[in-house]
């Protein structure tokens, strides 16, 4: 079944999730509003929602070592108490984390991180790239945000594909640990070392 982008929009503004949430619940649920918050709630995506505006004070720092010494990865993981940090759901998930950043090496926490200037020439490429190929200029902006999509998953950790678990994001990873736990959940900062490579 074909889902309308004014349906998904609406789903959207009831319950504050992001659009692909929504349109996997309306996809589920045939289109039906009430049954996709039904699914959403079920899910543990909402609950999820409400928390991510609070504050994120407490958590801990994970460490991570691959490939015999050759990568390293530090990261900050944030939540709103001392006892979720404590939690062995927190840890795993903090060393999963970890071990996304050391295998997939993202630059950025989420897209709202990547500088504008990145942005901008990023876009710019990706238009030029379209017109080269002969594409009509009306098509070059949607073109580009499609690619610029694919350049966030690739360098952004929230938008990267989960490395245990590739048909979700750590995005959406995140989003059912905060379900679990009740708690907000946030990446504070990471840093991630390489053998031999500069920054």
């Amino acid at each position: 079944m074909e889902i309308s982008a004014s349906l998904v929009k609406e789903l959207r503004e009831k319950t504050g999730l992001g659009l692909m949430d929504c349109k996997k619940a309306l996809a589920e649920t045939e289109g039906d509003m009430q049954k996709a918050i039904d699914y959403l709630r079920t899910k543990g995506a909402l609950k999820a929602a409400k928390r991510e505006g609070r504050a994120t004070s407490e958590g801990r720092v994970g460490s991570y070592i691959h490939m015999n010494g050759k990568i390293g990865v530090l990261l900050e993981l944030n939540c709103e108490s001392d006892f979720v940090a404590k939690t062995e759901q927190f840890a795993g998930l903090l060393k999963d984390l970890c071990m996304q950043i050391a295998a997939s090496a993202p630059r950025w926490i989420g897209a709202a991180d990547v500088p504008e200037d990145i942005v901008i020439k990023e876009k710019e490429i990706y238009m030029q790239q379209a017109k080269e190929a002969g594409k009509p200029d009306k098509m070059l902006d949607k073109i580009a945000e499609g690619k610029l999509k694919k350049f966030y998953s690739e360098t952004c950790l929230l938008d990267q594909p989960f490395v245990k678990e590739d048909s979700k994001t750590v995005g959406e990873l995140i989003k059912e640990k905060i379900a679990q736990l009740g708690e907000n959940i946030t990446v504070g900062r990471f840093t991630r070392y390489q053998l031999g490579q500069a920054d």
